[in-house]
């Protein structure tokens, strides 16, 4: 198989290292934590065509592929980038593209490639860890539409969301659906996470959803929520990647300038064989992530969870191991605000939590085989 990029996707990769450099330099990036994401850069990123990536043509976007996406998200997690994006413009085109309807494609893709609307996966409740089957949202059949009530928690971005894309129990199976955020009844409790970017819990009272926004039929909403979950592991595990490249670099530079009894410590054997090793967990998960993209659109359901899983579960080891190794490397340094190894290795431990932990990857790829 060759991996090598084409013409097109090595300009894509220059466009987001350049995006990066210019834009999310780690002081910058410091100033943007304490200011929270930001609009103007989120309208630059969506005139970079960032947001366009996963929309078709025929709705104004670029429609590029699974292996687009993961280049992108290596440049994002080289950056630590803080914007809103996957559930944005990875899992909501690809969900709405695939298995909307043509009014909700006509309604949702458009502003989705422009960088107007901003989405949220709601898929996971307080009482449910990581289990997309655990649904204790109900949704009520009312004229024309139906009545949400329930919680989700630990929504990434959910509190700067324009929709919501929610799994709810009908009675007769779990229905996907499309949640205006502004809706009366919803109610949004919104936090920082431990990596400088944002989640929210998300409580549901009364709302009233009309049959325009549910996704494919009522009783589908388990087999998509699983199938969008999967589009937003690959994306993750390809961030994963950018980052754990990122530090190891750092690292490595680290090592070359800092100095002991008089000669660099990268001179040492130790370390060397240490920081050849980070290199490694990095390649390792760059393997499963190319592999997810591979597979990510796969009609083969238990070939795609598994590609899926398999990535998440390596990019949380690897993550792991490459950020204990760097803050080693680092000395106490490593974990203070001013460097920016304790940022990554934030981030990956962040990145391991979300949408399932490695125990969890490790064990549902276990049961798909």
């Amino acid at each position: 198989m060759d991996f090598t990029l084409n013409e097109e996707q090595q300009m894509l990769a220059d466009t987001m290292a350049r995006f990066v450099q210019n834009e999310y330099e780690f002081e910058a990036r410091r100033k943007r934590l304490a200011e929270g994401p930001s609009d103007a850069l989120a309208r630059q990123m969506a005139e970079l065509g960032l947001f366009a990536l996963n929309v078709p043509e025929a709705h104004g976007g670029i429609g590029a592929g699974a292996v687009e996406t993961l280049i992108v998200m290596e440049g994002l997690g080289r950056g630590l980038v803080i914007e809103p994006y996957v559930a944005s413009a990875v899992i909501a085109p690809r969900l709405l593209a695939t298995f909307g309807s043509e009014a909700q494609k006509d309604r949702f893709l458009g502003p989705i490639a422009e960088g107007r609307l901003r989405f949220a996966l709601a898929a996971l409740e307080p009482h449910a860890r990581y289990d997309l089957e655990n649904v204790q949202t109900h949704a009520v059949r009312r004229d024309g539409g139906w009545r949400l009530d329930g919680a989700k928690a630990v929504v990434p971005h959910g509190d700067s969301a324009d929709w919501l894309i929610v799994t709810a129990d009908t009675g007769a199976g779990v229905a996907l659906m499309l949640v205006d955020a502004k809706a009366q009844g919803v109610a949004i409790d919104g936090y920082p996470t431990l990596d400088g970017q944002r989640a929210a819990e998300i409580h549901l009272d009364g709302v009233v959803v009309d049959d325009a926004c549910v996704i494919g039929e009522p009783g589908q909403g388990l087999e998509l929520a699983d199938w969008a979950t999967d589009q937003g592991l690959a994306a993750l595990a390809a961030e994963a990647v950018g980052a754990m490249a990122k530090l190891t670099e750092l690292s490595c530079e680290h090592l070359s300038t800092r100095k002991q009894f008089g000669v660099p410590i990268g001179s040492f054997q130790a370390l060397q064989h240490r920081a050849a090793d980070m290199r490694i967990a990095v390649e390792q998960a760059r393997a499963l992530a190319l592999m997810a993209a591979a597979h990510v659109e796969s009609t083969d359901r238990a070939l795609r969870r598994r590609a899926a899983s398999a990535a998440k579960a390596m990019a949380g080891r690897s993550g792991r191991y490459v950020g204990q190794q760097a803050t080693q490397l680092h000395g106490g340094m490593g974990m203070t605000e001013e460097l920016a190894c304790g940022h990554y290795f934030k981030r990956l431990t962040a990145i391991d939590m979300t949408w399932g932990n490695t125990e969890h990857h490790v064990e549902r790829y276990g049961e798909l085989l």
